[in-house]
Order: structure tokens, then C-alpha cells, then sequence
């Protein structure tokens, strides 16, 4: 980062909070004490009025903004809701793009919005258990996200849940989005020929290419009409006992098994099915080590298929 661009974002970071000291500046940018007091001497100079305290920290004067954008209380606490989910919903890309967009917005906000915001971010916390991107450090929805924008296509290595191998996918992703705790991208599948659905945590490597896309695709919202709605999927769910888990794995991905998430005790799998009376039939094989979380109608079709089974054992 070269110093103009250095001291355009102390600007907006001082910007951003109450008071931000010469320390947390030094770390952020990687820079020493010295440096921070030489940057902050520059914007002084520039105009900008800076207030400081000695072992306190700095502060830049209320009423001072730029951009002259102001937002609500309530505009402010979803910003920060937001931030939270982000952290943890999203690929760490996707979080450094989100965190630099929020020093920004935190930069525009008034002293008492300041005040409440930096209380609230210490009250607000998302659990979140499965990993959603292959490695901690991935791009992958960032990557996929530019795809979509710049329409170049993109590749993946990907593990199916049928495979033991990963193997490299050419796609071309129509959108993405984030269901029973994971990112799904549907894409139009060079290797299959067709579209697909691709789940987050199944993609080892991420990469675009500057080939653009072959074919045109609609909005994400007409696909997921036409795979949901014309298709008549339903979604289920189901929490099986995890001694029974393990040897329905293989056997779950004909039924429409979609993620899965474990407790303690149990393992709670979706499934996405387009028959709720054919998933039911197999599901009477583990109901003794299961329950049905949803939908109710599910529960329905499996009573009535116990009596017909012990009408029959009555003849």
C-alpha cells in the first residue's frame, strides 16, 4: 500500500471509531509508531481536525464527515448484524472485502452512533458449526461471485458426494446461494453438459479463467423456480441416531440428501426430495434409530403406511 492509500484509510478508520489509538493503527497497516505519527501530522496539516491525547489515542472532531452521508440507529445496529453474519457465513476474501466496506460506512456515523455500535459488536455473536469452505483461508465464493459478474468461466476442483476422487469441473456459475449453512452454486457444468448444483465445502480449489461464458443463462431466481417449483422438491428433514448414521451414507444420496449437521447424539440430515411417499418408503428402514423434523405431511404418508402394514399382517 503506498502512503496516499495508507493515509486515505487512517483517515477512514479514525473516521470509524470514537477513538482509534497509534498502536491499533501500527498494527493494521504493518507500520511503526513513528510512521503513524508522521501520517497523522499529514492530515492535520491537510486540514483535517485531529484531536489527540496522550495515551489515549485519536479522535477527529464531530461534526467533520466525509463522505456527508449520515444513517440511522437502526440503519447502524443491521450494519453491524450484517458484519457478524458475515464473519462467519462467508470466505475470509469475501469477509476482508465486507470489513473495509464497514470501515467506511463506520466512518460516516455520528459520535453517539459510534459509541452504540462499538457496544453492540461486543453482544452479538453467530455459532456456526460446519465449515462451509474447504479451508479457512478459501476464495471460493469470492471467486465464484466474479465469475458471475465478469461472465469468465471458472474451475473447480470438486469432491461429489458419489466420488472418492476430486475431479476438476469447467462451470459456469448462474449464482450462488446459502442454505442449511452452506453456499451452493448452480452452474452449467462443462463436463456434464447440463447444470448442477455445487456445495460450498465439496470445492477444494477455486480459480477463474479469462474465457468468457459460452452460453447465456437466466436470473438465478427463474432456475431455482423451474428445479423447486416445476420439479415439485420438497425439503425434509430428518435426525437419525449416529450409531445409524454411518451406514446410511452411501444409500442417503438417492433420496436427495442435500447437508447434514451433527450433535452430540444425533446427526441432523435435509434431503431434498421429489417424492415425499417414495422418500418414506426408505425411510421406514431407519425409523427405529430416526425422527421426522419436517415436514408434517411426511410424517402422515409413514402412519399410513404402518397400518397398511399391519392391516396386511392381520389377514
Amino acid at each position: 500500500m503506498n502512503r496516499f492509500d495508507r493515509i486515505t484509510a487512517i483517515l477512514i478508520q479514525l473516521q470509524s471509531r470514537k477513538i482509534v489509538k497509534a498502536q491499533d493503527l501500527a498494527e493494521r497497516f504493518e507500520i511503526s509508531l513513528r510512521t503513524v505519527y508522521r501520517d497523522i501530522n499529514s492530515l492535520a496539516e491537510a486540514g483535517v481536525p485531529i484531536i489527540g491525547e496522550a495515551g489515549v489515542g485519536y479522535s477527529i472532531m464531530d461534526g467533520y464527515r466525509l463522505p456527508p452521508v449520515m444513517f440511522t440507529k437502526e440503519e447502524a445496529r443491521t450494519f453491524i448484524t450484517a458484519e457478524k453474519l458475515m464473519e462467519k457465513f462467508t470466505d475470509l476474501s469475501t469477509q476482508s472485502h465486507y470489513q473495509s466496506a464497514m470501515y467506511k460506512i463506520k466512518a460516516v456515523l455520528r459520535s453517539t452512533e459510534k459509541s452504540m455500535v462499538e457496544n453492540l459488536e461486543n453482544h452479538i455473536e453467530v455459532r456456526s458449526r460446519p465449515r462451509a469452505f474447504h479451508q479457512p483461508d478459501s476464495n471460493t465464493l469470492d471467486v465464484l461471485l466474479r465469475s458471475i459478474s465478469e461472465r469468465k468461466i471458472a474451475k473447480i476442483l470438486y469432491v461429489a458426494l458419489s466420488a472418492s476422487e476430486p475431479v476438476e469441473r469447467v462451470i459456469e456459475p448462474v449464482g450462488v446461494y446459502h442454505e442449511n449453512n452452506y453456499w451452493y452454486t448452480i452452474a452449467f457444468c462443462h463436463l456434464r453438459n447440463d447444470y448442477r448444483n455445487f456445495r460450498s465445502d465439496r470445492i477444494l480449489q477455486c480459480d477463474i479463467t479469462e474465457r468468457p461464458f459460452v452460453h447465456k443463462h437466466g436470473p438465478l431466481k427463474d432456475f431455482m423456480h423451474d428445479s423447486w417449483e416445476n420439479e415439485n422438491i420438497r425439503l425434509v428433514r430428518v435426525r437419525v441416531n449416529k450409531r445409524a448414521a454411518r451406514y446410511i451414507r452411501e444409500q442417503r444420496t438417492a433420496y436427495g440428501f442435500a447437508s447434514e449437521t451433527e450433535t452430540d447424539e444425533y446427526v441432523e440430515m435435509t434431503f431434498l426430495s421429489p417424492s415425499l411417499e417414495w422418500f418414506a418408503r426408505w425411510y421406514m428402514m431407519i425409523a427405529p434409530e430416526a425422527c421426522i423434523m419436517e415436514p408434517e405431511s411426511l410424517k402422515t404418508i409413514v402412519r399410513q403406511l404402518n397400518e397398511k402394514i399391519l392391516e396386511n399382517l392381520s389377514h
